[in-house]
């Protein structure tokens, strides 16, 4: 199956010099000073997950950026997901499918897609600040924060679960996500929904928030004949996207019916 897009070209503003790490896979880092960014700035936080019990993967992501399910998260079933944000090059999104595709471990994808990274606009989009996780179908998780990504940015792994984030409030961010995510019961939906509302309860993005977007898949798992999208949400421009997300997924729990 075709990889499944939801795209985002997130732009960083200036940040202050901060403690760098620079390697690839690092979880939980924090970060220094880049040139003024082409594009007005924005931030963004995700959380990728994986339910044991039913087989299926997905994310959740909000931002201070208009319809930012055009862009982070990338999908398909019986591979696994990818987040592609921060100082963003979207490639990394569909690079990362077709490798776990092919059997690599996610924190071999990390290491291989950045290191292949040619990184083509080093003053003022470089790939130093960008920020990219990726879960397998075994729940196995990696993430990469460069040292470049805006303040606060970082990373934090969890059982079955990865939470990553740029101009956020603080580390506090993608800890309440990953804790959130592991206590929260139910469907895999209402477990990345809690994540996101406890991200943005420890302060969230620095910026505000604008919009938000969910997607889950599995083999066969949506509605209608061999339909890999459990769900897919979206919206778009909304001053409580979280909340306006919840709405949905409700909604949609109240429409899901045990497959025969």
């Amino acid at each position: 199956m075709r990889p499944i897009l939801i795209a985002l070209l997130a732009s960083l503003a200036l940040a202050p010099a901060l403690p760098a790490q620079t390697s690839p896979g690092s979880a939980a880092t924090t970060f220094s000073s880049m040139p003024p960014t082409p594009w007005p700035p924005v931030a963004t936080f995700s959380i990728l997950g994986y339910d044991p019990a039913t087989g299926e993967v997905g994310g959740a992501v909000q931002s201070r950026v208009f319809s930012v399910g055009n862009g982070v998260l990338w999908a398909e079933a019986g591979v696994g997901v990818a987040a592609t944000q921060a100082i963003v090059d979207v490639s990394y999104g569909p690079q990362a499918i077709a490798l776990l595709r092919g059997g690599m471990k996610p924190a071999d994808v990390i290491k291989k897609v950045w290191e292949s990274d040619p990184d083509p606009r080093p003053t003022d989009w470089t790939k130093f600040g960008r920020q990219f996780a990726v879960i397998d179908m075994q729940g196995n998780v990696a993430a990469y924060t460069g040292p470049k990504a805006s303040e606060w940015a970082g990373d934090k792994q969890g059982k079955f679960c990865t939470a990553q984030g740029n101009i956020l409030a603080g580390p506090d961010v993608v800890s309440g996500m990953v804790k959130a995510f592991e206590e929260t019961q139910g469907h895999l939906s209402l477990r990345l929904l809690a994540a996101l509302e406890a991200g943005q309860l420890a302060g969230g993005d620095k910026r505000g928030m604008q919009s938000a977007a969910m997607l889950i898949v599995k083999k066969d798992g949506g509605v209608w004949l061999h339909n890999d999208v459990v769900m897919r949400l979206q919206v778009d421009d909304n001053p409580e996207p979280i909340k306006e997300l919840r709405r949905l997924v409700e909604k949609a729990a109240t429409q899901r019916r045990p497959r025969r």
